[in-house]
């Protein structure tokens, strides 16, 4: 302030415009902090929506699933074909027939472990790693470790209070793979069929009544000329 001077407006224009400067400097620079500071956050806030998504998704995967086999069956379809030509033992998941819905357990799990190895904590992919261990091995893998682990995660970075210690949950095991959607595209297929059968029949009856009530009056037109008196 010693340098202000308004002795005369031509030095009090020059203490104006300064000031003027100065206020305009700082505003821009506070601007271009805020803005740096602002995508930055943004930046952080994509980074960890990403990250949750993808482990809520795993989470579902590997742990959707309260009852029956809760393991991961790494054998392929094509082990379980040599096993059977040779003769040899198998679970009684493979001897039941449902091969194609370990395969696809198997192929989803595989996916979930991959995104937790990229995505998850330090305690995350030493869970994932060791249970791809295990797959790349030969030896079912069970998951409830790593789902009790991304489930404290979860509900931590999402702020939600922690599950009461008195309660015993159960185990958790993959999530098995619905087998509706073929079925009820089937079930529309042939009702589809069966309805363009019908119209096709109703069409087919149409056209042949028409005919026929094009042909009865023809066929049944008396000859008038006869009836006449000359």
């Amino acid at each position: 302030m010693r340098n202000v001077d308004f002795s005369s407006w031509h030095s009090a224009l020059i203490t104006v415009i300064g000031l003027v400067l100065l206020t305009l400097l700082g505003v821009g620079i506070r601007l271009v902090m805020m803005l740096t500071i602002q995508q930055r956050r943004e930046r952080l806030n994509r980074q960890i929506n990403e990250r949750i998504r993808t482990l809520i998704a795993a989470y579902k995967t590997l742990g959707g699933s309260f009852t029956g086999d809760l393991s991961v069956s790494p054998i392929h379809l094509k082990e379980i074909k040599s096993r059977e030509a040779s003769g040899q033992e198998m679970a009684p998941l493979e001897l039941s027939g449902n091969s194609e819905r370990a395969r696809r357990i198997r192929d989803a799990v595989e996916a979930a472990l991959s995104d937790i190895i990229l995505l998850g904590t330090e305690e995350h992919v030493r869970l994932a790693v060791r249970a791809a261990s295990e797959l790349v091995q030969g030896r079912n893998v069970h998951t409830h470790d790593l789902v009790v682990s991304l489930r404290n995660f979860i509900r931590k970075a999402l702020d939600i209070e922690r599950i009461p210690s008195d309660l015993e949950l159960p185990r958790q095991g993959p999530s098995r793979p619905s087998a509706s959607g073929g079925r009820d595209k089937g079930e529309g297929g042939k009702d589809g069929g069966a309805k363009g059968g019908g119209a096709g029949g109703m069409e087919g009856a149409n056209m042949g009544g028409g005919s026929m009530g094009a042909g009865g009056p023809a066929g049944n037109e008396p000859d008038t000329s006869s009836s006449h008196p000359i």
